[in-house]
């Protein structure tokens, strides 16, 4: 391509075709003619970007692989790319590979100096381009960690209602049939015709079974020995011996159904042990289920919390102890996968911070998640927050196998990740620090093999 012809499509380039013609003289000058065929790759994400290149025609994209997906961002005639004047860019956030045949000029590295002092208006515009391209990267980075966010608390309230919505399911089903077999016991007993001391002995057994069993008598070895020996009762009275599991979970003893086996006889004391029986199970039952929708109306409480879902996202005086609080409850279900013991330790008389509730909370769901990521199975977090002086102190530590040296100065880097390919998008603690800035606070680590401790400091309300 002859030199006249390239400055053509200089002066016709949608990004540099307004920069003076002398400039784009000496961009032609120095600046190698490349052309590139479909497939070729430009450079990969392991490779240090050396030149800047301006496209002149053809496409080329780039290839990131995010938590979320991989992601694709293209460039075509018109554009520039690759290393841009001033930028401190050494490695690509993917790989770059030519889609179209494509004709491409390549500034390198060394020239740039020489280029940003010969061509200032066209490193002008090249800069303002570097902030549109560092915009667009920060922008769908962001979406891409708010989606992993979402995705992370999403997983984790599935599991954790899961299970409640569950035992809650099972108790109904069972329920149904415990009461039909109850009815069916009280219409013998009412058959009967049990005199009125045969009532008070009736009622008086089916009170104490109705009362909370004592838990050391309902676990492990001691429920089986009550369960045989009241099978045991059962059959030398020529009764079913399955009501035996019901009645052993209640505090009835032997020597009450030896009270009531002497006041009723016959059919009615085999009717009155199932309708006690059933009448307990049910009890029983409705306990569970109760306290399955108890679990899942905290879980959706812990996420409105978390979200202040409903609630204008303005500052106002924020209470941490509750964004704490839901953060833990979202992830306990992830902390339990690994058997992680977390454990939450905050001051009495906490006071507020001022700032917006949803983007703090962000802060302790990424470090407290990112602490049971790093921890060992069956390892520990400890999450602790204090006063210290005009400020909240919020700590979270865990025992995983510390963050080496060589990369402790690049940890709160944009796109920095210690992760596998796919499960990270290397925003979660770059958020954290720009959260913390923004709200006049600071955050900093302490790490060493065993023990991995960020600390994060927030102004009390009032105090800035």
């Amino acid at each position: 391509m002859k030199t006249e012809e390239i400055l053509d499509l200089l002066q016709s380039h949608r990004t540099l075709g307004k920069a003076p013609r002398e400039e784009l003289e000496w961009i032609s000058a120095h600046g190698r003619l490349f052309r590139f065929e479909p497939g070729d790759v430009v450079s990969r994400q392991t490779d240090v970007v050396d030149s800047l290149y301006i496209l002149l025609k053809g496409c080329v994209s780039i290839h990131m692989n995010r938590a979320t997906g991989r992601r694709r961002m293209e460039w075509r005639g018109g554009d520039v790319t690759g290393l841009l004047p001033y930028s401190r860019l050494q490695n690509p956030p993917g790989d770059t590979i030519v889609d179209e045949p494509t004709v491409a000029i390549a500034i390198s590295r060394a020239d740039l100096p020489a280029l940003i002092r010969n061509c200032y208006e066209a490193t002008a515009i090249m800069v303002h381009e570097m902030t549109d391209r560092a915009r667009r990267f920060t922008s769908t980075d962001l979406r891409d960690e708010k989606m992993r966010s979402l995705g992370l608390l999403a997983a984790g309230l599935a599991h954790e209602v899961n299970n409640p919505a569950s035992a809650a399911l099972r108790g109904a089903k069972s329920l149904a049939g415990i009461l039909a077999g109850a009815d069916n016991a009280a219409r013998i007993v009412c058959a009967a015709g049990l005199t009125g001391e045969q009532l008070a002995e009736l009622d008086a057994v089916r009170s104490r079974c109705l009362e909370p069993p004592n838990p050391r008598e309902n676990s492990g070895l001691l429920l089986a020995d009550r369960e045989d020996e009241i099978s045991g009762w059962l059959g030398t009275h020529g009764l079913d011996t399955e009501l035996a599991e019901d009645l052993a979970r209640t505090p009835v003893t032997t020597e009450a159904l030896d009270r009531i086996g002497r006041t009723i006889r016959g059919p009615a004391l085999g009717a009155a042990l199932r309708w006690i029986a059933s009448t307990c199970a049910a009890r029983s039952l409705v306990v569970d289920i109760e306290r399955a929708a108890s679990r899942i109306h905290s879980l959706v409480g812990a996420v409105k919390g978390f979200t202040h879902m409903g609630q204008a996202s303005d500052e106002e005086p924020v209470h941490i102890t509750g964004g704490l609080m839901d953060s833990l409850a979202l992830l306990e279900g992830k902390a339990r996968g690994k058997s992680v013991a977390v454990s939450l330790d905050i001051a009495p008389d906490l006071p507020p911070i001022h700032g917006v509730s949803v983007e703090i909370n962000q802060i302790w769901m990424n470090l407290i998640d990112n602490a049971i990521d790093a921890a060992p199975e069956s390892g520990h977090v400890t999450v602790r927050a204090t006063r210290d002086g005009s400020s909240v102190l919020v700590s979270v530590v865990d025992d995983g196998p510390g963050i080496p040296a060589e990369i402790k100065g690049h940890i709160f880097d944009p796109f920095f990740t210690t992760k596998d390919v796919g499960e990270g998008t290397g925003l979660g603690l770059d958020i954290v620090r720009r959260v913390v800035q923004w709200h006049h606070g600071e955050v900093d680590l302490d790490s060493r093999r065993g023990r991995t401790e960020f600390r994060v400091r927030l102004p009390v309300a009032g105090s800035t």
